[in-house]
């Protein structure tokens, strides 16, 4: 049976180019500690030194800016809770509803500790109100920090905030603000020349480059205490021996998503519109959710309505295809999406919700499989089911 993998918003596969590219430094070639002090280590830290330079390349930073970490939870974490170790307890934290949990849970431990946290709601496409953010922020007394995180793109729905905005109003109000850009990398341009965030977070595997890799970007002049202790590496701001084999994949994915995402871009939209307006002609009572003006290309999240996310997914599963519910991190939970209730999704639609996520592996034909195979799953889990609005009971 085919396999169709329409979750990238989970993880991508590792690129063929990417994996050449790791080989050498896990042989007897390069295999040394780059903070030797001998010629040995000291070659494989001139490679280490030239993946930072391609990966600051790609966010247009600077090299000494780039923090290397094993995952972008790891980065949420020594951005969010390094800014409060570093500020106290005077520290107020400002984030979104629809945050990833590797953002919404750091900020909300720090609300049990005794910090004045604020989730700020979004509308029925996904977007925030920035006015709110910019009312909010009034509100903080002069010279004390507020961490501002807002996710760059939402995981779920692929919806893009406005980031250029939401940098210019915490800039005028002096405020330190942190994005998770996990779900955008690689599918469309991050500058943080343009768009001056202090801190961002991504992750490797999210557009080819292999599970276990990440990056911090610090903004020169951005304080934070170290979440690691232990070491020097990484000027002292995260210790521990670095992931070279995984630093040197992660800088090869970054050279070819800058080099190709233009036109991955296209591909993706064009792939993303058929599978939607398949769906949309072919499957009645069904909505799609987010900002469909402002979105990632990839990305297609939908809600059936009267039946359940996770039937689809393990029905079209054994049919060799690959969706997600939400999440993948919190898939395992038969609770609605965070993401979905907090954008009013109707009650009838909040738990038949899926996501199709769509990479520079995927093609058309698989496109039309997906198209061919969905429905008459739809119209089979629809007439099992004891909802309906042609059926007695109507409270799901």
């Amino acid at each position: 049976m085919k396999t169709v993998y329409f979750d990238n918003n989970a993880t991508t596969r590792v690129a063929p180019e990417v994996l050449d590219a790791m080989l050498p430094y896990f042989g007897e070639e390069l295999y040394g500690n780059p903070s030797s002090m001998h010629a040995f280590g000291g070659g494989v830290a001139r490679h280490l030194d030239r993946a930072r330079e391609e990966v600051a390349r790609f966010i247009n930073a600077e090299p000494d800016e780039i923090i290397f970490t094993s995952c972008a939870t790891e980065s949420d974490n020594a951005a969010i809770r390094g800014t409060a170790e570093y500020y106290g307890s005077g520290l107020r934290v400002i984030t979104t509803a629809v945050e990833h949990p590797a953002v919404l849970q750091p900020c909300r431990r720090l609300k049990a500790l005794g910090h004045e946290m604020l989730e700020l709601p979004v509308d029925g496409t996904g977007q925030l109100d920035l006015d709110q953010l910019d009312a909010e922020l009034a509100k903080t007394s002069k010279g004390s920090p507020t961490l501002v995180s807002i996710m760059y793109a939402n995981n779920e729905t692929g919806v893009i905030f406005p980031m250029e905005r939401i940098s210019e109003i915490c800039a005028a109000h002096g405020a330190i603000l942190h994005t998770d850009a996990v779900q955008i990398a690689g599918k469309a341009p991050v500058d943080v020349k343009k768009v001056p965030v202090n801190m961002l977070s991504m992750s490797g595997h999210k557009f080819h480059a292999p599970k276990g890799i990440g990056l911090l970007y610090v903004r020169r002049g951005t304080y934070l205490k170290p979440f690691l202790l232990g070491g020097h590496q990484e000027s002292s701001r995260r210790a521990g021996t670095e992931n070279v084999p995984y630093i040197i994949g992660l800088a090869k994915a970054c050279e070819l998503a800058r080099l190709g995402m233009a036109r991955e871009a296209t591909a993706l939209t064009a792939m993303r519109d058929k599978l939607e307006a398949g769906i949309l002609a072919t499957c009645p009572n069904v909505r799609v959710n987010g900002d469909r003006a402002h979105r990632l290309p990839n990305t297609l999240n939908v809600s059936f309505e009267y039946i359940e996310g996770e039937a689809i997914a393990y029905r079209l599963s054994d049919l060799g295809i690959c969706i997600s519910t939400g999440s993948a991190c919190a898939s395992g939970s038969l609770d609605p999406s965070h993401v979905i209730r907090a954008m009013g999704v109707p009650f009838t639609a909040v738990h038949g919700s899926v996501r199709f996520s769509l990479s520079r592996y995927n093609t058309m034909d698989e496109v039309d499989y997906v198209l061919r195979e969905l429905p008459p799953v739809i119209r089979n889990l629809r007439e099992l089911s004891p909802f309906g609005p042609d059926k007695d009971v109507t409270t799901f």
